[in-house]
């Protein structure tokens, strides 16, 4: 299942289809970059201004009784026009970079919206830490690109266009020998920037490698130091480091050859007009302060020519970034809203397959996980699903609250294909308890509260309660206000999965679903929380997913999956008497269990 749009990006391929999505950003905030504008036509006009007095300044000194002004007044203009010049230059940065930011807050809330809107699939497919570099690494490119590299194009055109026009009227032929080595070095600059593109991308790449590695290492730090291995994992992302610095250094060599090119084409102008225009000046063909002045004009050319290899450098790690950026946008869930979905009202738990089958790669040619199961689970029964691992139990479990995509016809709630059921209907008539249970980073009270909200304290504890997780959250110093850290790192693996448990519980839902909920309490824990729970099972349908088969031994009904089919079906006391895998299957836990007791 590939959900990604993805593409091998050639070093010659155009960067402007990868920042077309920008571009209604922009739209947004295009009041801000009118005014951004408006302030940097204001500070070029001071910074124009500049040479122009200086040049009547010379002339005023050459020739005082044909000057309008003093010399000493055109000194002081100067200095009132560099003052406005740097204050109106300040407004015009910070009214840019602000659009950018503004920017790059909303691309990080709709990205994260659509993280959200993705399935499991497609997370399946995805490393943590590559997303979360696209959050970070990838979002300040597009800032810097949007900010620092919008304010510089702005300013290179208003400079290029009002200094050669100006430089123009004081001498046109001198003008064009002087600009002369400016399209020369565009072509230069396109060559190179053709290869910096494809190496900012793949610099983005081994970065979100880097720090995928530094999320799974330290995530699994108890692991790596159980098995010593330190140096190997330290190896394994020098490794990785190796790889980034080499495609960092092939873009900061790229970076050097480029600015070198830069300055030395304004330096040959520079040249070039101290040479010719030096000429006609002794010739008398041009002023003293006309030659001033123009080269006060060409000096202003220095810097924006220096940054226009920046500018294009941001240009392709911008573009590179958004590439990366728009393999999420691009992405498209399989799980998604039927047209013909209608509001079926509150579920009654009535649950019917038909003949599922389902594959997680199909496209790899892989057989199926399930094939052809068929079922009927009248509502308000508890229904127990063992068999040996790989069997497909959770998988099963996983197609009922459609978290893979189930094709039409196959599986039905209450009469009702459940693709013709709202998503979010559906799901929130199902309390799912997953196998691996995971808390947020915050207090037992939140993490069992998360599944509904504006639940009551006295809610809490009854779920708490009916979960047997009352007794250990009084331990607690701070009670149901304990942090219970990252992933629930400070419980023990039997307190985070009661706690998941009471969190389904706290929902009330029609139909409950618990994929081996008790696999990490030991025997009496288990059959303690089984008793507690035997009085909230009502008339909702339970589903109970277990290897261990004491959990489903009070079940009305009990399948045997195996091979992805159903291998038997029947009460817990039909199925022992059956001499069948069942049977098997618990002859030898109760061996274990007498094993373990002596």
């Amino acid at each position: 299942m590939d959900y990604k749009v993805r593409s091998d990006h050639l070093p010659g391929r155009l960067t402007i289809g990868e920042l077309k999505r920008l571009y209604g950003y922009m739209r947004e905030c295009r009041g801000t970059y009118i005014l951004g504008a408006i302030c940097l036509l204001g500070t070029n006009a001071f910074a124009l201004l500049v040479p122009w007095l200086l040049k009547l300044a010379v002339e005023s000194l050459r020739d005082p009784s044909v000057a309008s002004r003093s010399a000493a007044w055109y000194g002081g203009a100067i200095m009132v026009a560099a003052l406005l010049h740097g204050v109106i230059r300040i407004f015009s940065r910070t009214t840019l970079l602000h659009a950018a930011r503004r920017i790059e807050y909303a691309i990080r809330e709709d990205l994260y919206r659509k993280l959200l809107s993705l399935d499991m699939p497609y997370f399946a497919g995805e490393r943590t830490g590559d997303l979360m570099s696209r959050f970070a690494n990838d979002l300040t490119n597009i800032r810097m690109l949007l900010g620092f590299g919008v304010l510089n194009v702005i300013n290179t055109a208003l400079v290029y266009v009002s200094a050669i026009a100006l430089m123009a009227s004081i001498n046109p032929s001198l003008t064009l020998w002087a600009v002369i080595p400016f399209p020369l070095m565009i072509i230069a600059a396109k060559r190179i920037t053709r290869r910096m593109f494809h190496h900012s991308k793949r610099a983005q790449e081994e970065l979100s490698r880097l720090t995928s590695q530094a999320e799974e290492s330290i995530a699994a730090a108890v692991v790596v130091r159980s098995y010593c291995r330190e140096e190997a994992t330290v190896a394994a992302f020098e490794e990785i480091g190796r790889r980034y610095l080499a495609r960092n250094m092939a873009m900061a060599r790229l970076r050097g050859l480029l600015l070198p090119i830069m300055a030395a084409t304004s330096a040959l102008g520079t040249l070039i007009v101290l040479f010719m225009g030096g000429q006609r000046v002794i010739d008398g063909a041009m002023t003293l302060g006309d030659f001033v002045a123009f080269n006060g004009y060409l000096a202003m050319l220095v810097w924006p020519t220096i940054i226009f290899g920046w500018i294009l450098n941001l240009i392709q790690r911008g573009a590179a970034s958004m590439a990366r950026l728009n393999e999420v946008f691009d992405a498209t869930p399989r799980v998604t809203e039927s047209k013909e979905s209608f509001d079926v009202g509150t579920p009654r738990g009535g649950v019917e397959l038909r003949g599922v089958r389902f594959c997680y790669n199909s496209a790899g040619g892989m057989s199926p996980l399930l094939d052809g199961i068929s079922l009927s689970i009248p509502a308000g029964i508890r229904l127990g699903i063992v068999g040996p691992v790989g069997s497909g139990k959770s998988t099963l479990v996983r197609l009922l609250a459609r978290l893979y995509p189930v094709p039409d016809g196959q599986i039905f709630l209450d009469g009702v294909d459940i693709n013709r059921i709202p998503l979010a209907q559906l799901r929130d008539a199902i309390g799912f308890v997953p196998q691996e249970s995971f808390l947020f980073s915050r207090s037992v009270r939140e993490n069992i509260s998360y599944g509904r909200e504006g639940a009551t304290m006295e809610e809490i504890e009854a779920a708490a309660r009916l979960a047997s997780l009352e007794g250990d959250v009084l331990r607690f110093a701070d009670g149901y206000d304990t942090l219970v850290g990252e992933r629930g790192v400070t419980l023990s693996g039997g307190q985070k999965q009661r706690t998941a448990i009471a969190r389904a519980l706290l929902k009330n839902p029609s139909i409950l679903i618990l994929d081996d909920p008790l696999s990490a309490v030991d025997a009496q824990t288990e059959e303690a929380i089984l008793k507690g729970l035997a009085g909230y099972w009502g008339d909702r349908t339970v589903i109970v997913v277990s290897h261990r088969l004491s959990a489903v031994r009070e079940c009305d009904r009990i399948i045997v999956l195996k091979g992805g089919a159903i291998a038997e079906e029947g009460s817990h006391d039909d199925l022992v008497a059956g001499h069948g895998l069942y049977a098997a299957m618990w002859r030898e836990q109760q061996i274990l269990q007498e094993i373990a007791s002596l």
